[in-house]
């Protein structure tokens, strides 16, 4: 009895021996991975409120005074994924992309008035995103 109890033993032993290891887990895949990213609109002026579409509270509510839309006179960090995106205020928006590695591409176009590529801050400065640096394509006359 006490060797059939023994090779019983032996055998649960040797079957625990065989059992496959579980893999380690794996890391979380990429795409799942949240990024702290920094909105740096400070220069704006006059200061504005600015949202992230799905993400911030929105600037278009009925009453402005009581949106807990953010404003532009403080930095905001946001947890996002790689993705794309949308920063706006009342008078512009535009679209940005958080890559797979974290980190912020946008236009070139926008580089006069947006900075911040391959980095983890998003600085606006300009109140438009095609401020116009030229002269003027008109004139004003008198009108008599």
């Amino acid at each position: 009895m006490a060797s059939k109890r023994l090779r019983v033993a032996w055998g649960v032993l040797a079957l625990l021996a065989a059992a496959p290891v579980p893999p380690e887990a794996a890391p979380p895949a990429a795409h799942t991975k949240e990024y702290a990213i920094t909105f740096d609109a400070t220069a704006l002026v006059p200061p504005t409120r600015w949202q992230v579409p799905g993400v911030t509270p929105m600037i278009m509510t009925l009453d402005p005074d009581s949106t807990d839309a953010y404003r532009s006179t403080e930095r905001r960090t946001l947890q996002l994924k790689p993705g794309a995106y949308k920063f706006g205020t009342f008078t512009f928006d535009f679209p940005f992309i958080v890559t797979l590695e974290g980190k912020l591409d946008f236009a070139a176009s926008l580089d006069q008035c947006v900075a911040g590529r391959e980095t983890q801050t998003l600085t606006v400065t300009c109140s438009r995103t095609h401020p116009y640096g030229g002269t003027r394509d008109y004139d004003y006359q008198d009108v008599k």
